[in-house]
C-alpha cells in the first residue's frame, strides 16, 4: 500500500513540475488519436448519412458488418495492419510501420466501425417528416439529408468523441504498429503498459491519470457545447 501511496505523490509532481517526457507523450497521443478521428470522421460521416437516410437492398447487412467490427480485438487488427505496413506487406512501400502516421492510420480503422455505427443510429433517430419538409420546400436530395444531419448534431458529435476517447484509450494497435519507440512512436497507453511492467510505477500512474484526465475533459467540452447549441 505505501508503495501505491508513494507512486501517486511521484505521479503528481511529475504532472505539476510538467516532466518533458510526460508532457511529450502526452502530446503525442492527443495528436496522433486527434489524425485518426479526423480520418474516420471524414469516412464514416458520409457513410453513416448514406446508410441513416437511404433505403437500399441489403442495408441491415451493412449495418450488421459495422455493428460486428465494434468488438474487434486490438491486438488482432494490429497483427493484420501489421501484415499489410511491414516492409513485405502489400502497403510496405508507405513506410507506415513505426510512425506516428501509421499508428493514427490504424487507430482510425479501428475507430470508423464506431464513428459509422453511432452516427447511423442518430441520424435514423431524427423524424423523417424533416427529410420530406424540406424537400417539399424546394431541397435537393442532398440538400435534404444535411438538413437531417443538422438535426442529429448532437449524437454525431457524441459519436465522435466516443471514437476519439476510443483510440486514445487503444493498446494493440499502437503497440503493433508503433513499437513504443521512445521519443517518436510512444504514447499515453503504450508507456503506461511497458513502464509498469518495469516497475516505473510514478511514471505509469501519472500518464494514466493524464489518459484519464483528456479523456473526461474532451467529453465534458463536448457535452457542454452540445448544450449551448
Amino acid at each position: 500500500m505505501d508503495a501505491i501511496v508513494e507512486g501517486f505523490e511521484k505521479a503528481l509532481q511529475l504532472i505539476v513540475s510538467g516532466d518533458p517526457e510526460v508532457l511529450g507523450i502526452s502530446v503525442r497521443s492527443l495528436l496522433v488519436s486527434g489524425t485518426a478521428t479526423l480520418l474516420a470522421a471524414a469516412v464514416s460521416l458520409p457513410l453513416g448519412l448514406a446508410i441513416g437516410v437511404r433505403s437500399f437492398r441489403g442495408k441491415r447487412i451493412v449495418r450488421g458488418v459495422f455493428n460486428a467490427l465494434l468488438g474487434i480485438p486490438t491486438v488482432a487488427l494490429g497483427v493484420i495492419l501489421y501484415l499489410f505496413f511491414s516492409r513485405s506487406g502489400p502497403l510496405g512501400f508507405l513506410h507506415l510501420m513505426y510512425t506516428p502516421l501509421g499508428i493514427a492510420l490504424g487507430q482510425a480503422v479501428l475507430i470508423t466501425p464506431i464513428a459509422v455505427s453511432f452516427i447511423t443510429s442518430a441520424i435514423e433517430s431524427v423524424d423523417p417528416e424533416i427529410r420530406h419538409l424540406a424537400r417539399t420546400l424546394g431541397a435537393g436530395e442532398s440538400e435534404a439529408s444535411f438538413a437531417v444531419l443538422r438535426e442529429s448534431a448532437g449524437g454525431v458529435a457524441l459519436a465522435i468523441v466516443a471514437s476519439f476517447n476510443r483510440a486514445v484509450a487503444e493498446l494493440g494497435v499502437a503497440l503493433m504498429i508503433g513499437g513504443n519507440i521512445r521519443g517518436l512512436t510512444r504514447v499515453l497507453t503504450t508507456a503506461i503498459a511497458i513502464e509498469t511492467g518495469r516497475g516505473e510505477l510514478a511514471l505509469g500512474i501519472a500518464l494514466a491519470i493524464i489518459l484519464l484526465l483528456l479523456v473526461t475533459a474532451v467529453t465534458i467540452v463536448t457535452s457542454m457545447v452540445g448544450r449551448r447549441r
